[in-house]
């Protein structure tokens, strides 16, 4: 690291213990909103060696323009889809991402939300809050022995499949390639995938090339006894067809930590029992978060240092 430390801008919210981390190696603006980024572009934008964001937030080519001498990029978890990550490169610029420090967290979360989901957990406890007794309502559905589909067995994709052999469930995915050792079922069709499945866990990348990839084709191909549940960008389902099928009973639930409106909740969703909503969660935990910001700190250190990277995208 040189004399003068490096100039960090911060687009995304960080906890004030991770900000005074950062903050031993690096001059750090943050800002983590719209008009605060905007403003930093302004003040420190000639200065400006490296910036963290998230993947749903990204830095676009026109951003990056307005920082001559950014050197790094760092998306803080694994996404980095809303990164001009071609661009960059063009530039000369690095970019890093969190990869591999938030997976196990945001496995537990959707196996949460797939229990949630498939028993029922919040209607149930609604009838528990009202004095409605077991007696009174129908039988929430077991989890054991159905058939998981996982969408994008990648590090996550991977970790969530491990989870459902423990509760004994026969395991599909689909990429657009099989996975090489993978000992699951490969479709490559979604809507095979989903006609297969009983529950349907979305952990693809985000962006243009999946958005809308869960459909009401889709849905309806898991069908009234099926389940879905997302974590993985909220733009990789289409929100308006969700909700008809709910509603219509095609679906018989739903869990999702992101959605297409976030930060704002989805509108659509709001009124229905049958689904559950987190706010973008899965992969926050206090030792998902402190990993990824060390990981940041690691790759900044090696990057001023002319060393490789441990996470180059």
């Amino acid at each position: 690291m040189t004399a003068s430390k490096p100039v960090l801008i911060v687009m995304n919210f960080m906890a004030d213990a991770h900000l005074a981390q950062m903050a031993e190696w690096l001059e750090v603006v943050y800002a983590p909103d719209a008009a605060q980024f905007a403003q930093a572009l302004s003040s420190h934008g000639a200065r400006a060696q490296v910036v963290l964001t998230i993947g749903s937030t990204g830095l676009s080519a026109a951003q990056m323009d307005a920082m001559p001498q950014l050197r790094l990029v760092g998306a803080l978890g694994a996404g980095y889809e809303n990164i001009d990550v071609p661009y960059a490169k063009a530039r000369g610029i690095a970019v890093s991402n969190g990869a591999g420090t938030n997976d196990n967290c945001v496995a537990d979360h959707a196996f949460g939300l797939v229990i949630a989901a498939v028993r029922g957990l919040l209607p149930l406890d609604q009838s528990t809050r009202q004095g409605i007794w077991r007696t009174q309502i129908p039988l929430p559905a077991q989890v054991s022995g159905k058939r998981l589909g996982v969408v994008g067995l990648g590090t996550i994709g991977q970790k969530i499949a491990r989870r459902a052999q423990a509760f004994d469930m026969p395991v599909g995915y689909h990429n657009r390639h099989p996975k090489d050792g993978a000992a699951y079922d490969y479709f490559d069709s979604l809507q095979g995938l989903a006609q297969w499945a009983d529950v349907l866990v979305v952990a693809t990348p985000g962006g243009a090339g999946t958005r809308h990839l869960v459909n009401a084709q889709v849905l309806d191909a898991l069908g009234p006894r099926g389940y879905l549940v997302n974590i993985a960008r909220g733009s990789v389902v289409d929100t308006a067809a969700l909700a008809q099928a709910l509603r219509d009973g095609r679906l018989a639930g739903a869990g999702l930590d992101v959605y297409e409106s976030e930060p704002q909740p989805p509108a659509e969703l709001l009124e229905l029992n049958n689904v559950v909503l987190t706010p973008h969660v899965a992969g926050w935990s206090p030792e998902a978060v402190q990993a990824t910001v060390d990981l940041f700190l690691d790759n900044v250190q090696r990057h001023f240092a002319g060393e490789p990277l441990m996470t180059p995208i």
